[in-house]
């Protein structure tokens, strides 16, 4: 079988590129391998270019390729699935086992659903290094990756500004991306810095959002920041689903596209920074969140945490269920939980918190304060079960309340944490066991989505 890709020829050493005004029709067998060889780093390099709609600029099928020195532009339209799941439109794609390496290079996309760099299927790896990335469209991601693919970034300058746009982005399937350095920032409408449906590791980066949340981790997905820069200011909503705004949200959109599960999110050293409502926000899943020495600040009048029922999931069972671990942690704000909601609160080493935890007496809450750890009341709190020593609690002239009695000051106590477990009413449809998603059908049309599903991002 022969696949017929339309290029711009040009160099003797057979790059393909777009720097001439004469388009040659490459025919080639299904399995050849496009590679570039690595070329030393110059000033000028070597221009690509793609303008037809659904197609890519670079696309490695199964084979390896490396590319150093480049100058791409994608332009050109896609929707949909196609382009959210498997890659259609995609500036760079590999897919089937691919191994693509990029390098020193600069890539620009202006059209619609028109990612920068995709990963997609198990086996696929991409490792992109010291190179610029800007979109401008809307649904066009940095970095993409789905379906079980690995994405591997180096020192990159990741911008975009379209809506729907993360500049480190995954979708159905997810995969693992593992990011080095680089500053990453996202200004449109439903992009954060971060849109997490994989297992993403960030180390030594700066992100930062402008117009949504810093990090969004969906279902059985997680974030990890490495002594990361991340400054957060939400100021819109895709939808009506939250009366909130928030630098991290961690939550289960039903729409099948994550796995059910325990959602995880994890910062050690590095800062937060939040300029508009709450820090952390947790719905309609189990979540996770461990933090150890990070800087968090929020300049607004938000709390530190609310976990609580929103527009996702079935009503009654759609809370945010957290376990919060913090060690060596200052933690400044009030901790919200909902009658739907419930949280484990473990306070260790030399962690502070300042803050009333659910002030309101509604959601189930455990909290253990042990070691150096402390614990100061700036609002009667109620609590279903406590465990602490001597010292741990400051009342601070409130009032403590432990399953409706309230706590002596300077007494030991000892509880037991809250069992959770994610109801049958929180499954998300269509999504096979490992959240792997279906192989791309034949003719190209993925599998719609469940009837009467709204658009899923926050």
């Amino acid at each position: 079988m022969k696949k017929y890709v339309s290029y711009l020829l040009c160099g003797a050493i057979g790059i393909l590129c777009g720097c001439g005004s004469q388009e040659t029709a490459l025919v080639v067998e299904e399995n050849t391998q496009l590679t570039a060889e690595p070329t030393e780093p110059s000033q000028t390099k070597e221009n690509m270019e793609n303008t037809q709609d659904g197609e890519h600029v670079i696309e490695v099928d199964g084979e390896s390729a490396s590319y150093t020195n480049l100058e791409i532009v994608k332009s050109g339209d896609s929707e949909g699935d196609e382009a959210d799941f498997y890659g259609e439109n995609a500036a760079i794609f590999a897919t089937n086992g691919g191994v693509l390496t990029l390098e020193n290079s600069q890539i620009t996309t202006n059209g619609t659903h028109a990612n920068a760099v995709f990963s997609y299927g198990e086996g696929t790896i991409v490792n992109v290094v010291d190179t610029t990335i800007e979109t401008s469209g809307n649904c066009s991601g940095g970095i993409m990756t789905t379906g079980g693919g690995t994405m591997n970034a180096t020192n990159l300058n990741v911008h975009t500004t379209g809506n729907s746009s993360a500049a480190i982005r995954s979708d159905r399937g997810g995969g693992t991306v593992n990011v080095a350095g680089g500053t990453y920032t996202a200004e449109g409408k439903g992009s954060p810095a971060i849109y997490s449906t994989a297992d993403i590791t960030v180390n030594d980066a700066t992100l930062t959002s402008t117009s949504a949340q810093g990090i969004v981790v969906e279902g059985k997905n997680s974030v990890t920041l490495n002594g990361v820069t991340l400054d957060a200011d939400n100021t819109s909503k895709n939808s009506d689903k939250s009366d909130t705004y928030q630098a991290v949200m961690i939550y289960q959109s039903m729409s099948g596209d994550a796995a059910e599960g325990e959602a995880s999110f994890t910062m050690n050293g590095g800062s937060l920074t939040n300029h508009n409502g709450d820090i952390f926000f947790v719905n309609n899943t189990v979540a996770s969140i461990t933090l150890e020495n990070a800087q968090i600040t929020n300049e607004a009048e938000g709390v530190f945490l609310r976990a609580e029922a929103a527009g996702w999931g079935q009503e009654g069972s759609n809370g945010g269920h957290v376990n919060l671990y913090a060690k060596d942690q200052s933690i400044e704000g009030d901790m919200i939980v909902d009658t739907v909601s419930t949280l484990n609160l473990y306070l260790t080493g030399n962690t502070h918190l300042s803050g009333a935890i659910n002030p309101s007496n509604e959601g189930e809450v455990y909290v253990e304060v042990s070691g150096d750890a402390k614990w100061t009341l700036t609002g009667d709190s109620y609590i279903t079960s406590l465990t602490c020593e001597e010292n741990n609690i400051d009342l601070n002239g409130y009032t403590l309340y432990v399953n409706g009695v309230a706590y002596e000051k300077g007494s030991a106590s000892s509880g037991e944490a809250i069992e959770v477990a994610i109801t049958s009413g929180n499954t998300p449809p269509s999504m096979p066991e490992g959240g792997t998603p279906p192989a791309k059908p034949e003719g190209g049309t993925p599998p719609d989505k469940p009837d009467g599903e709204s658009p899923k991002r926050p």
